[in-house]
């Protein structure tokens, strides 16, 4: 199963679910994320943030949609609010789509310790949300049953 988390910038909450994801998925399921509208680098922070909880950044890149054409996500998980109000890509075809919100750390004002809180405190959110995902009965579930239970972990 491979799982596209999508954001306008893919530049940070994208970014940072694709990398915890691919960190405790088991075999057989992979994130990879993309951006309506790429900023076209990885936030520092996010990577910074990634790097302090001991998860590998190695090969995280912000890109386009167009950059999974040829290979459609089954799943299709925006994290920003910007995002979710758009159409996904058509040749995402029959994906499955739900939407995570999470506020976006970067765009936090304050000190050092309360932005970096702020990345980790996002970083804990999307844990529980992956943990969540990774805990359902997939091979048991209908599509319908997915969605439901995909929306229903992106209120915790």
């Amino acid at each position: 199963m491979q799982v596209l988390f999508m954001c306008t910038h893919n530049s940070c909450r994208s970014i940072l679910s694709e990398a915890l994801f691919n960190h405790l998925a088991p075999a057989g399921m992979q994130a990879v994320s993309s951006g309506s509208f790429p900023s076209g680098k990885v936030n520092h922070r996010a990577l910074k943030t990634l790097e302090a909880a001991g998860i590998p950044t190695q090969g995280l890149t912000s890109k386009a949609s167009d950059a999974f054409e040829h290979a459609p996500p089954d799943v299709v998980i925006t994290v920003c609010d910007r995002a979710a109000g758009e159409a996904c890509p058509v040749f995402f075809g029959p994906a499955l789509k739900t939407h995570w919100g999470l506020a976006d750390p970067s765009a936090l004002a304050g000190s050092e310790d309360e932005i970096n809180a702020a990345f980790q405190s996002t970083l804990a959110h999307i844990e529980r949300r992956v943990r969540a995902f990774l805990a359902l009965p997939l091979a048991q579930m209908s599509q319908d049953q997915l969605k439901a239970a995909l929306t229903d972990i992106g209120h915790l």
